[in-house]
């Protein structure tokens, strides 16, 4: 289509600049199937049954339709939900967690911030354990959580600068160079809002006056700048994504150190708090 057209010559006028060569780097296709289509979603699904995956969290949609085919396996189902609706639709299908993850989160997030989406979710979903998500990075962030009624959070930045993590060494050190005003909204990656780290690519769709495509066609004009950028170590253009707990991050460490420090930084936090009761 022309508008595909469009954005793909935007694409490679933007890799011609940064003198970034595609080559044989597009990740568009897995198993033939193109990235982030209904087709390739489901095929996710169906190796993820047949795998017996012990722990299944659905970051995007429903898993409704597979929760018989989980029942049988003993699969542990979550749901990662950024409004109420949302948390109160699968609190129907009885899943065993509900991620309450709000607009601090990196990645595809919620328009409400974290701080006014957990309670909510805590008061709509009954006994279905809550778990908070957004800009939490330590353990304050997991005691604020717990006071607002969840049963714990949920991590991601701040192990994505672990040693055991699975992107780039270039992206980590990003999160360790990046501060709490260090992300933007974009829809110039994914073509579905999602927090990200600044970078050149999205200041050039944010200053551009194309909009970005809906998934899953922006994930094929953004794709061989992704992994061209990826390849040569880019930071400035392919930094990754992230929360805005960025700026608590101060090193690349060990996954269990990470641990350990929220740990001991929530248990203090709750025997602090401790002095505010009368």
């Amino acid at each position: 289509m022309e508008q595909m057209k469009g954005h793909m010559a935007f694409a490679q006028q933007f890799m011609d600049r940064e003198a970034l060569k595609a080559g044989d780097v597009s990740p568009r296709r897995q198993g033939g199937l193109p990235v982030f289509s209904k087709e390739f979603f489901e095929a996710q699904m169906q190796v993820i049954v047949e795998e017996r995956v012990p722990v299944y969290a659905a970051g995007l949609g429903s898993p409704g339709p597979w929760m018989d085919e989980f029942r049988y396996n003993g699969t542990k189902v979550m749901a990662v939900v950024g409004a109420v609706r949302h948390a109160v639709q699968v609190a129907s299908i009885k899943l065993d967690v509900i991620v309450a993850q709000g607009h601090d989160a990196g990645g595809h997030n919620s328009p409400v911030g974290a701080m006014s989406l957990i309670p909510q979710v805590v008061d709509a979903v009954g006994d279905i354990p809550v778990l908070g998500a957004g800009g939490i990075c330590d353990g304050r962030g997991v005691a604020a959580a717990m006071m607002l009624g969840a049963a714990g959070a949920w991590i991601g930045t701040a192990f994505l600068a672990a040693e055991e993590s699975g992107i780039l060494p270039h992206q980590k050190q990003a999160l360790v160079d990046g501060t709490e005003e260090g992300t933007v909204i974009s829809r110039s990656v994914t073509g579905k809002p999602a927090r990200i780290i600044r970078s050149k690519w999205t200041d050039a769709w944010e200053q551009a006056e194309l909009n970005p495509l809906p998934m899953p066609y922006q994930g094929a004009v953004a794709g061989p700048v992704m992994a061209a950028a990826s390849r040569d170590g880019r930071a400035d253009i392919n930094p990754g994504f992230a929360g805005q707990g960025m700026g608590m991050i101060r090193a690349i460490r060990p996954a269990k150190d990470i641990f350990m420090d929220i740990v001991h930084s929530a248990e203090a936090s709750f025997e602090k708090s401790k002095t505010y009761l009368v």
